[in-house]
């Protein structure tokens, strides 16, 4: 797996102030996918997930794949130019996009796992559950694509 890239560029920064960019780009997946397929998957309209698809592309986050004829027309395939983030410098307010869009999809999702501690730990204590989690979550194994898709948020933060 590669280490996630620090994304610290005000373009990056300000293509994730939207929930809806954050749904778009975790919804590309590994095979990528074209806006009609993002709309369908995001239940929303084509325009809002063009708009949104081409301010993600512009700040670098997603870049055009291949492309594949439809009924005489092309569709472009988007892909996400890398697997995993982290966020640096003033990530505020696309750190409350990214929980508001995170949010929504709890809310919706039948028996959900939820659970929020706060927990007293040695710097070198939380640091070393940080890696733990991180670890965990970037080494599972993808099941097949028939298989549904779980949304996993792992955080480690000082109060």
């Amino acid at each position: 797996m590669t280490d996630p890239v620090e994304t610290a560029t005000p373009a990056q920064l300000r293509a994730f102030d939207h929930p809806m960019r954050h749904r778009i780009w975790r919804a590309v997946g590994r095979e990528g996918a074209t806006v009609s397929q993002l709309a369908h998957r995001l239940a929303t309209n084509k325009g809002n997930v063009a708009h949104h698809v081409k301010v993600l592309v512009a700040s670098g986050l997603l870049a055009p794949g291949p492309t594949r004829t439809v009924r005489g027309g092309t569709e472009q395939y988007y892909l996400a130019t890398t697997p995993q983030l982290r966020l640096a410098g003033d990530t505020r307010d696309a750190t409350r996009a990214m929980l508001a869009s995170v949010a929504d999809e709890v809310a919706a999702a039948p028996d959900p796992l939820l659970n929020h501690r706060t927990v007293r730990l040695t710097r070198r204590q939380a640091e070393a559950l940080a890696r733990h989690l991180d670890r965990v979550v970037t080494e599972l194994e993808p099941a097949g694509e028939r298989e549904p898709s779980y949304g996993v948020l792992v955080s480690v933060y000082p109060r």
